[in-house]
């Protein structure tokens, strides 16, 4: 097999000198634009292929970035990688991934790898109830826009306001959220927007499917048939996969969806709009999500250094956040006794409508059959 075309056989093509070719590739030098030209189609017509080690030793980069998630073993997680390695590679990065497994060492230990295999900077999708400090390297965090030090994320208070927002104009005044851990930023933003659209207008319960595994164990029931017998008419879930446990758990006791409760999840995971019945939810922006993130990286790399450590102060209101999108699908119905087309529901006042000046608007909402 023939070897690969370098440097010095551009040059040697051409009768000029090695640095001068150097110099042409990197945009460094004074070469003029005909000679750089010329060099360049040279290069392409032998099939040079920069080499990235080389490349490395000279600028002190690697174009290399690293992520770390927080468990890939989410559905969530590798749409989230795709997003990311497509917003890097557009900017001509590639990507190693790390996975904390929803372990607090466990994330460090990915961090610590990914410095040590010379990555230029680091996304971090944090595994809950963690901050992610000085690191020693630019660094960007997707999270909530409540943790401090969040770099971008999307809108998850205003993305539970707006569930909550359906469900009332749906007609249902008793409603169960369905969290799983109490340390998350993300899942307590989302709950927090539930609470602010039905404060003054209905009965929120509150179920910590984490809580409830540490008495009861791994995969015990979550008693939802008892608290449909006591009057809730919709479960909001803050997981499509938390969800999909409440729609199994309450077909299997006889309940049915959305005839008798409606049920509500979040994240549009991949199957949502195939299950029966397909899963109202909201969705995330992932591709400018991670397009925000990786700008901001690249932007701490090209001023040559890491980020401030972050201070104890909440993210400030200059923080990307990013819009939700409500995804209605065939979970959510009108409260047991309204009618099919359900009713007008009282006008939204107080809390929920004098806040929503202060969160980024929603976009339209997107009405799907089972896809």
């Amino acid at each position: 097999m023939a070897s690969r075309a370098n440097l010095s056989d551009i040059a040697k093509a051409l009768g000029v000198s090695v640095a001068t070719v150097s110099n042409a590739m990197s945009g460094k030098g004074r070469v003029s634009k005909e000679l750089g030209r010329a060099i360049r189609e040279k290069a392409k017509e032998l099939g040079y292929v920069p080499s990235l080690a080389g490349r490395a030793l000279s600028t002190g980069r690697s174009h290399v970035l690293g992520l770390v998630l927080a468990d890939i073993g989410h559905p969530l997680f590798p749409q989230f990688a795709q997003a990311i390695e497509h917003a890097a590679s557009e900017a001509g990065y590639g990507v190693l991934i790390g996975d904390s497994r929803g372990d607090i060492e466990a994330q460090s230990r990915a961090i610590n790898r990914l410095i040590e295999r010379g990555a230029d900077g680091i996304v971090v999708v944090p595994r809950h109830g963690t901050r992610i400090g000085d690191i020693g390297r630019p660094v960007a965090v997707i999270d909530s826009p409540s943790t401090p030090g969040n770099t971008v994320a999307a809108d998850h208070r205003n993305g539970g306001l707006e569930i909550g927002r359906h469900l009332l104009e749906l007609g249902h005044r008793s409603v169960a959220i369905i969290g799983l851990h109490s340390d998350s930023s993300v899942q307590n933003d989302r709950i927090a927007g539930i609470r602010e659209a039905f404060a003054g207008k209905g009965e929120i319960r509150l179920i910590w499917i984490g809580e409830m595994e540490r008495s009861h164990g791994s995969g015990c029931p979550l008693g939802l048939v008892r608290l449909v017998e006591e009057g809730v008419t919709a479960f909001a879930a803050v997981s499509d996969l938390h969800a999909l446990r409440a729609i199994t758990e309450l077909q299997q006791g006889g309940i049915s969806i959305p005839g008798d409760v409606s049920v509500t999840g979040f994240d549009d995971l991949i199957w949502a709009g195939v299950i029966a019945p397909s899963l109202t939810t909201m969705r995330m922006d992932m591709e400018r999500i991670a397009e925000i993130a990786i700008a901001e990286l690249i932007s701490q790399i090209e001023q040559g250094g890491a980020r401030d450590a972050p201070s104890d102060l909440p993210a400030s209101q200059g923080q990307s956040s990013i819009p939700m999108e409500l995804i209605v699908r065939q979970s959510s119905g009108p409260a047991l006794g309204l009618p099919a087309s359900g009713e007008t529901a009282p006008a939204l006042t107080g809390p929920a409508s004098s806040n929503m000046s202060q969160v980024l608007p929603l976009r339209s909402t997107t009405r799907e059959g089972s896809d």
